[in-house]
Protein backbone atom coordinates (compact mmCIF):
# COMPACT_ATOMS: atom_id res chain seq x y z
CA UNK A 1 0.00 0.00 0.00
CA UNK A 2 1.73 3.13 -0.65
CA UNK A 3 2.10 5.89 1.72
CA UNK A 4 -0.20 8.56 1.10
CA UNK A 5 2.15 10.93 2.99
CA UNK A 6 4.21 12.65 0.45
CA UNK A 7 7.24 12.27 1.66
CA UNK A 8 11.11 10.99 0.79
CA UNK A 9 12.21 8.57 3.61
CA UNK A 10 15.58 7.24 4.31
CA UNK A 11 15.71 4.74 6.52
CA UNK A 12 18.34 2.56 7.81
CA UNK A 13 20.81 2.88 4.91
CA UNK A 14 24.23 0.47 5.00
CA UNK A 15 26.76 0.04 2.89
CA UNK A 16 30.22 -0.91 2.38
CA UNK A 17 32.76 -0.69 -0.30
CA UNK A 18 34.94 -3.02 0.20
CA UNK A 19 35.97 -2.43 4.28
CA UNK A 20 35.02 1.21 4.20
CA UNK A 21 31.86 2.01 5.59
CA UNK A 22 30.06 4.20 3.34
CA UNK A 23 26.85 4.80 4.66
CA UNK A 24 25.76 3.71 8.36
CA UNK A 25 22.44 3.58 9.73
CA UNK A 26 21.42 7.07 7.35
CA UNK A 27 17.85 8.07 8.20
CA UNK A 28 16.18 10.97 8.04
CA UNK A 29 12.64 12.49 6.33
CA UNK A 30 12.35 15.51 3.56
CA UNK A 31 8.57 16.81 4.35
CA UNK A 32 5.71 18.09 1.79
CA UNK A 33 5.53 21.79 0.88
CA UNK A 34 9.09 22.10 2.83
CA UNK A 35 12.74 22.53 1.55
CA UNK A 36 15.25 20.25 2.96
CA UNK A 37 19.11 20.36 2.87
CA UNK A 38 21.26 17.66 2.48
CA UNK A 39 24.65 18.94 3.46
CA UNK A 40 27.80 17.22 4.14
CA UNK A 41 32.08 17.61 3.32
CA UNK A 42 33.23 15.99 0.29
CA UNK A 43 33.10 12.16 0.85
CA UNK A 44 30.57 12.29 3.63
CA UNK A 45 28.42 10.15 1.82
CA UNK A 46 25.38 12.60 0.63
CA UNK A 47 26.14 11.52 -3.14
CA UNK A 48 25.78 7.90 -2.20
CA UNK A 49 23.11 8.54 -0.47
CA UNK A 50 21.12 10.27 -2.96
CA UNK A 51 21.68 7.08 -6.03
CA UNK A 52 20.66 4.82 -3.68
CA UNK A 53 17.00 6.91 -3.35
CA UNK A 54 17.31 7.22 -7.30
CA UNK A 55 18.09 3.59 -7.78
CA UNK A 56 21.10 4.52 -9.13
CA UNK A 57 23.07 2.52 -6.60
CA UNK A 58 21.63 -0.79 -3.67
CA UNK A 59 21.70 -0.75 -0.37
CA UNK A 60 20.48 -2.35 2.64
CA UNK A 61 17.39 -0.74 4.25
CA UNK A 62 15.11 1.70 2.03
CA UNK A 63 14.70 5.08 0.19
CA UNK A 64 11.09 5.98 -0.85
CA UNK A 65 9.06 8.90 -2.76
CA UNK A 66 5.44 8.56 -1.29
CA UNK A 67 6.25 4.76 0.40
CA UNK A 68 7.82 3.53 -2.82
CA UNK A 69 10.77 3.14 -4.48
CA UNK A 70 11.73 4.94 -7.20
CA UNK A 71 12.05 2.04 -9.78
CA UNK A 72 8.40 0.44 -8.71
CA UNK A 73 6.86 3.97 -10.77
CA UNK A 74 6.40 3.28 -14.47
CA UNK A 75 6.97 6.75 -15.20
CA UNK A 76 8.95 7.65 -12.70
CA UNK A 77 9.12 11.44 -13.88
CA UNK A 78 6.01 12.06 -13.34
CA UNK A 79 6.81 11.62 -9.59
CA UNK A 80 10.50 11.86 -9.21
CA UNK A 81 12.18 15.15 -10.92
CA UNK A 82 15.52 15.59 -10.42
CA UNK A 83 18.54 17.37 -11.41
CA UNK A 84 21.93 15.06 -11.08
CA UNK A 85 25.20 15.24 -12.51
CA UNK A 86 24.85 18.08 -14.99
CA UNK A 87 23.05 17.46 -18.02
CA UNK A 88 23.74 13.82 -19.56
CA UNK A 89 22.51 14.83 -23.28
CA UNK A 90 24.94 14.29 -26.37
CA UNK A 91 26.75 18.31 -26.87
CA UNK A 92 25.63 18.59 -30.78
CA UNK A 93 21.70 17.69 -29.46
CA UNK A 94 19.41 20.81 -29.47
CA UNK A 95 17.80 21.72 -26.40
CA UNK A 96 14.24 20.87 -27.21
CA UNK A 97 15.60 18.06 -28.43
CA UNK A 98 16.68 17.01 -25.42
CA UNK A 99 13.80 17.77 -23.59
CA UNK A 100 11.50 15.67 -26.33
CA UNK A 101 13.48 12.52 -25.65
CA UNK A 102 13.23 12.19 -22.11
CA UNK A 103 9.28 13.70 -22.38
CA UNK A 104 8.76 10.90 -24.40
CA UNK A 105 10.80 8.03 -22.55
CA UNK A 106 7.92 8.71 -19.70
CA UNK A 107 5.05 8.96 -21.65
CA UNK A 108 5.03 13.53 -20.93
CA UNK A 109 3.55 15.74 -23.34
CA UNK A 110 5.65 17.41 -25.90
CA UNK A 111 3.54 20.78 -25.13
CA UNK A 112 5.25 20.66 -21.31
CA UNK A 113 8.53 22.01 -22.81
CA UNK A 114 7.94 25.45 -23.88
CA UNK A 115 6.48 25.52 -20.42
CA UNK A 116 9.21 24.31 -18.34
CA UNK A 117 11.64 26.57 -20.19
CA UNK A 118 9.71 29.65 -19.82
CA UNK A 119 9.93 28.51 -15.81
CA UNK A 120 13.34 28.39 -16.20
CA UNK A 121 13.93 31.11 -17.80
CA UNK A 122 15.47 29.49 -21.02
CA UNK A 123 12.92 29.84 -24.10
CA UNK A 124 15.61 31.40 -26.27
CA UNK A 125 17.65 28.37 -25.83
CA UNK A 126 14.96 25.92 -27.19
CA UNK A 127 16.75 25.50 -30.30
CA UNK A 128 20.47 25.85 -29.07
CA UNK A 129 23.15 23.22 -29.26
CA UNK A 130 23.76 21.80 -25.82
CA UNK A 131 27.08 22.04 -25.76
CA UNK A 132 27.11 25.88 -26.20
CA UNK A 133 25.31 26.23 -22.91
CA UNK A 134 26.72 28.46 -20.18
CA UNK A 135 27.76 26.24 -16.72
CA UNK A 136 24.46 28.40 -15.35
CA UNK A 137 22.61 27.47 -18.21
CA UNK A 138 23.31 23.95 -18.23
CA UNK A 139 22.42 24.13 -14.51
CA UNK A 140 18.43 26.01 -15.29
CA UNK A 141 18.31 22.98 -18.46
CA UNK A 142 18.94 20.03 -15.51
CA UNK A 143 15.84 21.53 -13.87
CA UNK A 144 13.40 22.43 -16.70
CA UNK A 145 14.35 18.21 -17.46
CA UNK A 146 13.52 17.48 -13.31
CA UNK A 147 10.33 19.73 -13.94
CA UNK A 148 8.84 17.76 -17.37
CA UNK A 149 6.75 15.65 -15.93
CA UNK A 150 5.57 17.99 -12.94
CA UNK A 151 6.61 16.20 -10.08
CA UNK A 152 5.51 16.31 -6.63
CA UNK A 153 9.09 15.34 -5.60
CA UNK A 154 12.19 16.94 -6.37
CA UNK A 155 16.00 16.13 -5.82
CA UNK A 156 18.84 18.74 -6.72
CA UNK A 157 22.40 18.18 -6.12
CA UNK A 158 24.15 21.46 -5.99
CA UNK A 159 21.37 23.07 -8.04
CA UNK A 160 23.46 26.73 -7.70
CA UNK A 161 26.70 25.39 -9.51
CA UNK A 162 27.74 27.76 -12.21
CA UNK A 163 24.48 30.00 -11.40
CA UNK A 164 25.52 33.74 -11.25
CA UNK A 165 24.06 36.21 -8.54
CA UNK A 166 21.78 36.86 -10.56
CA UNK A 167 21.18 33.40 -10.98
CA UNK A 168 21.22 31.92 -7.78
CA UNK A 169 18.35 35.26 -6.43
CA UNK A 170 16.41 33.86 -9.34
CA UNK A 171 16.92 30.19 -7.95
CA UNK A 172 16.05 31.43 -4.04
CA UNK A 173 12.60 32.30 -5.97
CA UNK A 174 12.12 29.47 -8.14
CA UNK A 175 12.63 26.93 -5.20
CA UNK A 176 10.35 28.50 -2.92
CA UNK A 177 7.61 28.75 -5.21
CA UNK A 178 7.86 25.03 -5.91
CA UNK A 179 7.79 24.35 -1.94
CA UNK A 180 5.14 26.87 -1.80
CA UNK A 181 3.43 24.83 -4.10
CA UNK A 182 3.68 21.95 -2.47
CA UNK A 183 6.18 20.24 -3.53
CA UNK A 184 8.84 17.73 -1.60
CA UNK A 185 12.32 19.41 -2.01
CA UNK A 186 15.63 17.47 -1.44
CA UNK A 187 18.46 19.55 -2.39
CA UNK A 188 22.07 19.02 -1.53
CA UNK A 189 24.76 21.85 -1.81
CA UNK A 190 27.81 23.30 -0.80
CA UNK A 191 27.17 27.07 -0.44
CA UNK A 192 26.09 27.42 2.99
CA UNK A 193 24.97 30.78 2.85
CA UNK A 194 22.21 29.62 0.24
CA UNK A 195 21.21 26.77 2.02
CA UNK A 196 20.54 29.47 4.64
CA UNK A 197 18.69 31.08 2.51
CA UNK A 198 16.17 29.13 1.33
CA UNK A 199 16.24 25.52 3.61
CA UNK A 200 13.11 24.69 5.87
CA UNK A 201 14.98 22.15 7.46
CA UNK A 202 18.18 20.72 7.23
CA UNK A 203 20.28 17.28 7.61
CA UNK A 204 23.93 17.36 8.73
CA UNK A 205 26.13 13.84 7.49
CA UNK A 206 29.59 12.96 8.05
CA UNK A 207 31.85 10.04 7.39
CA UNK A 208 28.81 8.45 6.62
CA UNK A 209 26.56 9.31 9.73
CA UNK A 210 24.04 11.56 9.94
CA UNK A 211 24.85 13.92 12.82
CA UNK A 212 21.65 16.08 12.88
CA UNK A 213 18.70 16.96 11.97
CA UNK A 214 15.97 19.42 12.53
CA UNK A 215 14.34 22.71 11.45
CA UNK A 216 17.24 25.28 10.27
CA UNK A 217 16.07 27.70 13.08
CA UNK A 218 16.53 25.08 15.40
CA UNK A 219 19.49 23.47 14.46
CA UNK A 220 21.48 26.71 14.39
CA UNK A 221 20.46 27.88 17.87
CA UNK A 222 22.32 30.77 19.18
CA UNK A 223 25.07 30.27 15.91
CA UNK A 224 25.05 32.95 13.85
CA UNK A 225 24.98 30.80 10.53
CA UNK A 226 24.66 27.74 9.43
CA UNK A 227 28.25 27.68 8.68
CA UNK A 228 29.13 27.96 12.23
CA UNK A 229 26.75 24.90 12.54
CA UNK A 230 28.51 23.16 10.13
CA UNK A 231 31.86 23.48 10.72
CA UNK A 232 31.41 22.90 14.65
CA UNK A 233 29.40 19.76 13.68
CA UNK A 234 31.98 18.36 11.18
CA UNK A 235 35.43 19.59 12.44
CA UNK A 236 35.94 22.15 10.20
CA UNK A 237 34.86 19.87 7.46
CA UNK A 238 37.51 16.90 8.09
Amino acid sequence: MVNKEKKILISKLYKKHGEKQILNNVSFEAKEGRITAFLGPNGAGKSSTLRILLGLDNSTGSATFGGQKYAAYDTPLKIVGAAFDGVGGALSRKVSTHLKIIAQSNNISINRIPEVLDIVGLSDKCKAKLGTLSLGEGQRLGLAAALLGDPQYLVLDEPTNGLDPTGIRWFRKFIRQQSDMGKTVLLSSHILSEVEAVADDVVIINHGKIITTGEIKDVMKDLESLEDVFFSLTEGGA
